[in-house]
């Protein structure tokens, strides 16, 4: 997947609202992903845009929010889910809030497109995590070319894989405890 924008943001949790800083990275299928650091071990939390969000606003439009101390209003973004949940986050500056704002909203909304010069023609490219690598063409010769491929480490449903293995496991080994005693109960 072709990363659209990453950075820092402060994210304000669920239940306390209190703010805490997370590494963001915004993914071109929809994936807004929330790190503790910058070297992307573990996400804490995952979004998908595409699916869950209504709308996003930023700066003044978002009524009846506080943002961090020493923020202005203006750096402020929120993100309004399918679900009647907001998402509360706030930049370090008013352009980066923008920037934030045009990206989430181009990430929930447009399809990805490829251009063919020697066509003269755009085509769609299904968004999933098997086949869809954004290349961006570099601008003039000896211009760089910067693709960004993601790798998705962790399935959602990893958790109901292991608990469904452990029942197993547990039926498994109850059944051959009441299989060991069988000889005894004929004697």
């Amino acid at each position: 997947m072709a990363l659209l924008k990453s950075g820092w943001l402060w994210r304000q949790t669920s239940v306390l609202k209190r703010w805490k800083l997370n590494w963001c990275d915004l993914w071109i299928d929809g994936s807004f992903v929330f790190y503790q650091t910058e070297s992307r071990r573990d996400y804490e939390a995952k979004v998908n845009l595409k699916a869950t969000c209504v709308n996003v606003k930023s700066g003044l439009e978002c009524p009846n929010v506080c943002p961090p101390e020493s923020h202005p209003r203006e750096n402020l973004l929120v993100v309004f889910l399918r679900d009647g949940n907001t998402l509360v986050l706030c930049a370090n500056s008013e352009d980066e809030a923008l920037a934030w704002n045009l990206q989430l909203m181009e990430a929930k909304s447009n399809p990805v497109l490829t251009y063919n010069p020697y066509d003269d023609t755009y085509q769609t490219i299904p968004v999933n995590s098997h086949n869809a690598v954004y290349i961006m063409p570099s601008t003039g010769s000896g211009g760089t070319q910067h693709v960004w491929v993601h790798r998705d480490s962790c399935d959602d449903n990893f958790g109901e894989q292991i608990a469904l293995g452990l029942l197993a496991g547990m039926a498994a080994g109850a059944a051959m405890r009441s299989l060991l005693w069988m000889p005894f109960w004929f004697c």
